[in-house]
């Protein structure tokens, strides 16, 4: 593909492919792959056997020793009573809670070496309870970016230098293969797993970084691969296995490749172990006298609105009371639910309104500030409120998203309303920061990286996009970077940080290279963007996105209020069969969530298949597929990640997909025009997406992963793709539009090429 941008004349590309046919040809023939390790259907049976005893076993215990708790707290005497003991039991709780993964981690594993453990194998449900446990910590939730994500693990078994600071939520599994020197900071979205799927094989290796290394955000460092002290990779970028940057060296790219570009530009400042020592301090205490609390007294005001779980509070009470009704269930758990559902989406909108625009006042653009003091406390504060994905969600892919962003602090004016100016996903460190230009419309997965971190010190600073771009999907675009106006910012680009200003020109790939701006089939709908045609598809897209912001809102609650149900009953069934019932109840919450989201997706569907299309963002088709979008909750299928029960609820949500797939978090986005063959391995973080739209023409197609394909951690699969049989697909790679991998053949970068 970049080949064919290079050389935009026949004549050129085929001196080109002249030149470097006998090297590319000799190449492909020594690189040769490993076979696939086989998988058998009995071993995939009892897995997921072996992994549903797993979760009910520990669903079970779970209920058993939250009920005893609540009898506790429920005999309190006064107000003040009970809070004792709500802080003591959570206090208990947590405690238990993110000690029993680094008990089974050390029980079930030892100590992680490089090694190779066949999927579906009894091996393998060992691994998949460890990485379950150690993902599912609530340590990794509250506690990253702070000291204490770091004992954390160390317990675990990494190696870790003091001084280290880490952002990212990608929680490594396989510690003890982790080193991460002193003073090392690694940002967000950043992948150092120690381990990889491939071929039919967990594969895992070791990660390690030297002192004072810069690890950028959105990269990931697959196994078997090294920084030396001082070293950076920049941000959109990727280590392959076997990669090593050397003491001092600056790389980036997919896969990375040396750079002079400094990624860490900012002064440090003084940050001692007091300092780091009283911001854990203040955390727990947070966590234990507050936020813990809060969400377990929030089960006393369920029994204020649904009387029928107060017996459950009170044993003596449930002992004359008698067996509640089904009416009374489902009145107590409507109660809840549009209490709980719509109280909380009201008040956390204006929340994130008003308080994040308040603590702005304390901080100043491009002033550094010590880590772990009161300016780092509200800058969290300011990411935490305008990052929470509800939102952006309720109101991306409709007219209305421009006023949310605004409401946060992002500088839009004057907007050029197109109805579809931002995606459902997009994030930032700081939006009082942000600006995106008049004109310019935004793909999903957007992060504007607004602030700069090193192991002492931040500062936030404006990132500004210009006006009448058009920007992909999973862009990164940091603050200083070099585009200007009218610019195409290709899916997954890197954005250059020097040289000289982009304007009037395309970027793809990482390190990016200039393409043509636009195309002309995507110029064959530029009629209905002006005027009075503008005016009539605009209006007739918002009367649609109104519809859908309605149906969003009322599936969300339904399933609330399902959950609701199930969980009223289990506290009704409280004490019978040895709570049995209860457990089950709890357990059957989370398979009932993702069957009830698959059946809404194909209910809005008709129960029929997307179809292939070119058209404009003002077809109603289109806003069949931004509906879809919007409605699907995609993230209660984590949990079954790794199991087959995966694979099953693929299935009723439309994907052709074939026996024995092994996927560890794969995001689908069409699923009904996606077709998967046999025993494919799917990493973390990978995407297969049967779209683009660019300035307002949105295109779909077919993509087809044939029998044994591998997708590494982070990797996009572009519409109209065909992959052979056994074929690879490297970490954090992109594979574009209409692209065709032979089969067995091994393809990386970004774009993909053979390798």
């Amino acid at each position: 593909m970049k080949d064919v941008y290079r050389h935009p004349t026949i004549r050129s590309l085929a001196a080109a492919l002249a030149d470097v046919a006998p090297s590319s040809a000799k190449s492909s023939v020594a690189a040769a792959i490993e076979a696939a390790t086989p998988t058998s259907t009995p071993e995939y049976v009892l897995c997921g056997a072996l992994q549903l005893l797993f979760f009910l076993g520990y669903s079970y215990l779970a209920a058993l020793a939250t009920a005893q708790a609540y009898e506790w707290i429920s005999e309190g005497s006064d107000g003040v009573d009970i809070y004792v003991r709500l802080v003591l039991c959570s206090v208990a709780g947590f405690l238990v809670v993110c000690t029993v993964p680094i008990l089974a981690k050390w029980m079930l594993i030892g100590r992680w070496k490089p090694e190779q453990i066949r999927i579906w194998s009894l091996a393998y449900v060992r691994f998949w309870i460890a990485k379950t446990l150690i993902r599912s910590n609530p340590c990794a939730l509250l506690f990253v970016g702070s000291p204490l994500y770091a004992l954390y693990l160390r317990a675990l078994g990494a190696k870790i230098g003091p001084g280290v600071v880490i952002f990212s939520r990608r929680v490594p599994v396989c510690t003890d293969l982790l080193t991460i020197g002193a003073g090392t900071v690694i940002r967000k979205e950043s992948f150092f797993l120690c381990y990889r799927a491939h071929a039919g094989r967990i594969e895992t290796g070791a990660v390690t970084l030297g002192r004072n290394v810069f690890i950028g955000e959105k990269t990931v460092l697959d196994i078997n691969t090294s920084m030396g002290d001082g070293a950076q990779l920049g941000h959109a970028s990727a280590l392959h296995s076997g990669q090593a940057v050397p003491d001092g060296e600056r790389w980036h790219g997919s896969p990375a490749q040396r750079t002079e570009l400094n990624y860490l530009r900012l002064a440090p400042a003084p940050c001692g172990p007091r300092r780091r020592a009283s911001f854990c301090a203040i955390t727990l205490l947070s966590v234990f006298l507050l936020y813990l609390p809060l969400i377990e007294g929030g089960l006393y005001l369920l029994a204020a609105v649904a009387p029928s779980l107060g017996k459950v509070l009170n044993p003596s009470v449930a002992a004359s009371a008698g067996v509640v009704t089904l009416r009374g269930l489902f009145i107590g758990a409507l109660a809840v639910s549009l209490l709980f559902f719509f109280g909380a989406v009201l008040v956390g909108l204006l929340l994130v309104v008003t308080v994040p625009r308040v603590l702005n006042r304390f901080l100043k653009p491009d002033t550094v500030y010590p880590l772990y003091g009161f300016h780092d406390r509200v800058h969290r504060v300011i990411t935490r409120l305008t990052t929470i994905k509800f939102f952006v969600r309720l109101f991306g892919d409709s007219s209305y998203v421009v006023h949310y962003l605004s409401g946060l602090g992002y500088h839009l004016s004057p907007v050029e309303q197109t109805g579809s100016n931002f995606g459902i996903v997009v994030t930032q460190a700081n939006p009082s920061l942000c600006s995106v230009g008049t004109g310019t419309m935004v793909a999903d997965g957007l992060m504007m990286i607004n602030d700069e971190v090193s192991s002492t010190s931040f500062c936030v600073s404006r990132a500004s996009i210009g006006s009448h771009n058009f920007v992909g999907n999973d862009v990164a675009y940091p603050a200083g970077g070099k585009t200007g106006d009218n610019c195409l910012l290709a899916t997954k680009a890197m954005i250059p940080l020097d040289g000289k200003l982009r304007e009037g020109v395309g970027l793809l790939g990482s390190p990016c290279f200039e393409i043509p701006r636009s195309v002309d089939r995507d110029s064959r709908f530029d009629h209905l963007r002006t005027g009075d045609e503008l005016r009539r598809g605009l209006a007739a897209k918002n009367r649609y996105n109104i519809r859908t912001i309605g149906i969003f809102l009322f599936a969300r609650w339904l399933g609330v209020f399902l959950v609701a149900l199930l969980d009223l009953a289990a506290f009704e069934l409280y004490g019978a069969f040895a709570n049995v019932p209860m457990a089950a109840l709890f357990a059957l919450s989370l398979l009932v969530s993702a069957l009830y989201y698959a059946l809404v997706e194909r209910c809005i569907a008709g129960f029929g298949s997307l179809r292939t299309t070119i058209c404009s963002i003002y077809d109603p088709y289109f806003w069949l597929h931004e509906r879809l979008w919007k409605v699907a909750a995609l993230e209660y299928l984590r949990a079954f990640d790794g199991t087959p029960f995966k694979n099953v609820i693929w299935r009723l949500m439309g994907v052709r997909i074939g026996r024995r797939v092994f996927d560890d978090g794969v995001h689908i986005s069409e699923r009904t025009l996606t077709t998967i063959g046999d025993d494919c391995v799917f990493n973390t973080g990978s995407k297969i997406q049967c779209h683009s739209e660019e300035d307002g023409t949105f295109k779909s197609d077919r993509s087809t992963l044939g029998a044994g394909c591998t997708l590494g951690v982070g990797a996009i699969v572009h519409y109209g793709v065909t992959m052979g049989d056994g074929s690879v697909l490297a970490p954090d790679s992109f594979l574009m539009k209409g692209e065709e991998v032979p089969a067995h053949a091994r393809w990386g970068g970004n774009p993909a090429r053979e390798m």
